[in-house]
């Protein structure tokens, strides 16, 4: 492994879990990134021993023992998802042309820094990329020769971008009123899924989802960006539990196992999507919940509860 090479900026998004943010911020502390953003949301009003909670979280990274250059965004106030992150990555940026970006769940492979450090660097130019992926969601059912592969799919389960593309990021997508008029969703998605986005998108543009990550892969779509994966999962969501804000129910890719990347890196040749990588998210994560919605709606009918 190259660990000679300085770590990119890194960017790590805290709310209220102390115990997770302290499992995850070893990880970081393991990588020592020469400058660290750390962006944290203020309690709810409505909960109880909330600002205690975020307080201790905010605790936890008090204490970097290397050299480090330290910048810290807390809000006392809880703007919520949508408004926190994404303002918070708009300062991120504003600072810096390139981040890695992890949240207080998403427990990296320690290999997952230098591997988006490296990209960061051998991309930085390419429009054609943007973004890098830490999780892989295919179970090693694709098997690929080089080090990674390029999907459609943002996954932001720890990332890394850039300013260049961070700077066409809408919170609102003010543009998918008209673009969902003229059909520019044909030219970006399968129709197996477009009933999906159309409806994460219409949520988000009429203001009812606080979420950010959706406007991500919206803004990366609207650009024609493609997004790198890597060869084996890197991360593991350890937040799949009742005190969530998003990943409250049962899943497949909840803590997945990591399995760390080899250096030197093998680069694809060309940076050209991999089509059964994107099919397997594509039905599993896009398709397969309305598939399974009908089923037991009609197992219902045929099995009436008494």
């Amino acid at each position: 492994m190259n660990e000679a090479k300085p770590i990119a900026p890194v960017v790590f998004i805290i709310f209220n879990r102390p115990d997770l943010t302290e499992s995850v911020f070893k990880e970081i502390a393991r990588a020592r990134p020469s400058k660290l953003f750390i962006i944290a949301d203020g309690p709810r009003s409505d909960r109880a021993n909330e600002a205690e909670k975020c307080a201790k979280t905010r605790q936890v990274v008090e204490n970097i023992d290397w050299d480090c250059e330290v910048f810290r965004n807390y809000s006392e106030l809880n703007l919520g998802c949508r408004k926190r992150i994404s303002s918070g990555l708009d300062w991120v940026f504003s600072q810096t042309d390139r981040a890695i970006i992890v949240e207080d769940d998403c427990l990296p492979d320690p290999s997952f820094f230098p591997y988006c450090t490296e990209l960061l660097e051998k991309y930085e130019d390419d429009e054609r990329v943007g973004s890098i992926n830490g999780s892989n969601f295919t179970h090693d059912r694709v098997m690929v020769e080089d080090s990674y592969f390029f999907s459609r799919y943002p996954l932001i389960w720890g990332w890394a971008t850039w300013r260049r593309v961070w700077q066409n990021y809408d919170v609102s997508i003010s543009r998918w009123g008209t673009l969902r008029e003229n059909g520019w969703l044909n030219t970006v998605a399968y129709p197996d899924e477009f009933e999906h986005w159309i409806k994460a998108f219409n949520r988000v543009f009429e203001g009812g989802l606080d979420a950010w990550g959706y406007q991500f892969i919206f803004s990366q779509w609207l650009q024609r960006q493609i997004s790198i994966q890597p060869q084996h999962n890197l991360i593991s969501n350890l937040g799949f539990r009742a005190d969530a804000t998003h990943t409250l129910d049962a899943s497949n890719v909840a803590e997945l196992p990591r399995q760390g990347v080899e250096f030197p890196l093998r680069h694809p040749q060309v940076p050209a999507t991999n089509f059964l990588a994107d099919d397997i998210y594509m039905r599993e994560h896009c398709y397969r919940k309305k598939k399974e919605k009908g089923l037991k709606r009609i197992l219902r009918k045929i099995f009436p509860k008494r």
